[in-house]
């Protein structure tokens, strides 16, 4: 929820998902509209067709009304599972894009789903592949001991990290390297950027596409920034791109051990180019893309300074690395004499 990206909940009825998610919006002080999506009809998400000065527009619900006036809050998709087929295809653009007939929520508005799976839902469908995609998907698991305690001592309240803001450097740096290790992993495993299941039910949950990937960094970059345990990164990528892809970055992950890209732009001239390619190539292109979160002169001129000493060894990886530094430089930024090694590549691609 404070990445603002959508989540749904996976449980057996009546173990408190609706009940945590309206604590949520309590301990956040957002309006929480609660909308059951079985009972609904596609024009309650794609807007009820009105003439007005004789043209046609989609009128919202008041539920999308009372969001966008608040400019923040929780829409909360109840019973998802048991939506039929011609809702779910009208939610796509509610998930996703935060549209509801021809209005446009704000960004502070967060989408959080709830279902029974299918075989303990009443009149229960499996979820569109579409739908599904657009969701990170966890698994509600409930603890008997901590059942137990609620009943006596009260269920504690839950609480939402504080992520700073969109534009933070510290953000920003932590997407940045997030999102290089993944493009790193995808350009070593090709196979893992689409795979959409053949089983319907499989589709229906979380699987890998571009989408479920660009979640998955901004998730693991929210994972750094509040310092949360093994388990809890585990489950929020694999409830993106399932359990099969999500593992396999994670591993990788694990055995590249790298740096923090900021570290090395405080530093250049301390930093040791790491012997593996892939590794070598993640840390660059973790460095470039922190450049170009912030691109200052100063931080420019430092992340030539590292694709210069990476250039003398490996100049095939830097390159591509380089490439991203030419094209975010700040205004009023003087050529680095590292660009100079850079320079026929560089013009090859048209980038000089």
């Amino acid at each position: 929820m404070a990445s603002r990206i959508p989540v749904l909940l996976w449980g057996a009825p009546g173990t408190g998902k609706s009940s945590v998610v309206r604590d949520l919006a309590t301990v956040m002080d957002w309006p929480c509209e609660v909308v059951i999506a079985s009972i609904r009809d596609p024009s309650d998400f794609a807007g009820l067709p009105i003439v007005v000065d004789g043209g046609v527009r989609f009128a919202p619900p008041a539920w999308a009304t009372t969001l966008a006036e608040a400019e923040r809050g929780l829409l909360f998709l109840d019973e998802i599972s048991t939506a039929p087929p011609a809702v779910q295809a009208a939610l796509l653009r509610v998930v996703l894009e935060r549209t509801v007939g021809d209005l446009q929520l704000p960004d502070d508005v967060v989408v959080v789903a709830a279902a029974n799976p299918p075989d303990q839902a009443a009149d229960g469908w499996d979820l569109s592949a579409p739908l599904a995609n657009r969701f990170c998907h966890l698994d509600w698991t409930t603890d008997a001991a901590a059942v137990a305690e609620g009943f006596t001592a009260g269920f504690p309240q839950p609480t939402v990290p504080d992520l700073g803001s969109p534009d933070d450097r510290a953000r920003a740096g932590a997407r940045a390297g997030s999102r290089a290790e993944i493009a790193t992993f995808l350009a070593l495993r090709p196979g893992s950027v689409v795979a959409p299941p053949t089983d319907r039910a499989a589709a229906g949950r979380a699987w890998p596409s571009p989408r479920a990937w660009e979640m998955a960094a901004e998730l693991l970059a929210a994972c750094r920034l509040a310092d949360v345990e093994p388990e809890v990164r585990t489950a929020l990528v694999c409830g993106c791109v399932g359990q099969g892809a999500g593992i396999e970055f994670l591993s990788w992950r694990a055995e590249l051990d790298l740096p923090d890209p900021e570290a090395i732009l405080a530093d250049p001239d301390g930093f040791e180019l790491p012997g593996r390619g892939d590794r070598a190539y993640a840390v660059l292109t973790s460095v470039a893309a922190a450049v170009a979160a912030d691109a200052t002169v100063d931080r420019w001129a430092a992340g030539w300074l590292v694709m210069g000493r990476a250039g003398e060894q490996i100049p095939d990886i830097a390159a591509l690395a380089a490439r991203i530094l030419v094209s975010c430089r700040p205004e009023g930024a003087p050529t680095p004499a590292a660009a100079a090694a850079f320079l026929p590549l560089l013009r090859d691609a048209g980038l000089a």
